[in-house]
């Protein structure tokens, strides 16, 4: 059961356990710097002004090419 639920979604995107677990704290990593780009850019509309937009649509490409 435990291996059923620990490594069924990374083989079926073609993924190690661990190769899967990198990805995803990367993608977490950038997922936060996007968050907090957008939280400065919400106080301070001149700052970061493209920021998170870059960083979300370069996320969307990778996610694309993944399938």
């Amino acid at each position: 059961m435990i291996n059923k639920l620990l490594f069924d979604h990374p083989n079926s995107v073609d993924e190690t356990y661990f190769g899967h677990m990198r990805f995803a704290f990367g993608f977490a990593f950038w997922l936060g710097l996007a968050s907090l780009a957008a939280l400065v850019h919400a106080v301070l509309p001149f700052a970061c002004e493209t920021t998170a937009s870059r960083i979300l649509k370069r996320l969307h490409a990778r996610i694309e090419s993944r399938h």
